[in-house]
């Protein structure tokens, strides 16, 4: 439908929120399907590893390693569902489904196309590091009160991966290519952020590394919502610097995803 000149242009919450409400209805016509693994695979991960690993392991920094884990998996799974959606998902949206041209068709700018897309994508970390919490509680491995706002960390999570996948998309041409961001920059990340093991164990050059990793804050924000014993003023650090990255990569995925969706 073609917008007259004469309308008024809608506001940019509505512009936000039509890009948003498009990706949900898309989502939720396979609900069932979408959302069974966000409660399935943090039980195969505490299975295989948390019951594994944690016969061998009593204590980590004061608290059992199954606990440990909780707040790791609770924003790796936030991290996941946004790399995987705005990777091969945006990729076929702009070049194999030309969604976006459509979307230029209306009063939407790249930037309300873009943030609109973080913005689900960090309605999809919220759902994803609820369901682990929903699991781990039900095991009893998590009882603080606190935890109820580890969602909220997810949601963080969620934008931040979600702009940063977006950079990774504007300069990819090649769908395939997006196997080295996953396998090259995500699965390190995992390994190398305090997800699995502490940070102290690493090398120090290693552990100045990790501090670079988007992952170790937003780790640390859970952990600590989980574990109010780690809760300390250096975490207004951790989230100020998710914001930074936030701002820095969401800036950097308009400016390239703009070219390529006018071109």
């Amino acid at each position: 439908m073609s917008y007259s000149n004469s309308a008024p242009i809608p506001s940019w919450w509505k512009r936000l929120y039509s890009v948003w409400y498009r990706h949900f209805r898309v989502y939720t016509s396979n609900f069932y399907s979408n959302a069974f693994p966000p409660f399935f695979e943090p039980l195969i991960f505490l299975v295989g590893l948390g019951l594994g690993l944690g016969s061998f392991i009593p204590e980590i920094n004061g608290m059992g390693y199954l606990l440990f884990l909780a707040g790791g998996i609770m924003v790796t799974s936030a991290m996941y569902t946004a790399a995987f959606e705005c990777t091969y998902g945006t990729y076929i949206r702009l070049v194999i489904d030309r969604i976006y041209d459509g979307m230029l068709g209306s009063p939407l700018l790249v930037r309300d196309i873009i943030w609109g897309e973080i913005l689900f994508v960090g309605t999809k970390g919220f759902f994803f590091s609820l369901a682990v919490l929903i699991v781990v509680s039900c095991f009893g491995i998590v009882k603080e009160p606190l935890s109820i706002l580890v969602p909220g960390v997810g949601f963080l999570t969620g934008v931040i991966f979600a702009a940063l996948s977006l950079v990774i998309t504007s300069l990819v041409h090649n769908i395939n290519h997006f196997n080295f961001y996953l396998t090259g920059c995500l699965s390190p990340m995992f390994f190398f952020a305090g997800v699995v093991f502490p940070l102290a164990n690493l090398p120090l050059g290693l552990q100045y590394f990790a501090e670079i990793l988007p992952l170790t804050h937003v780790v640390r924000l859970a952990r600590a919502l989980i574990s109010p014993e780690l809760l300390n003023f250096n975490l207004v650090y951790d989230f100020l610097y998710c914001l930074v990255f936030l701002v820095v990569m969401s800036w950097l995925a308009i400016k390239g995803l703009e070219k390529r969706m006018i071109d």
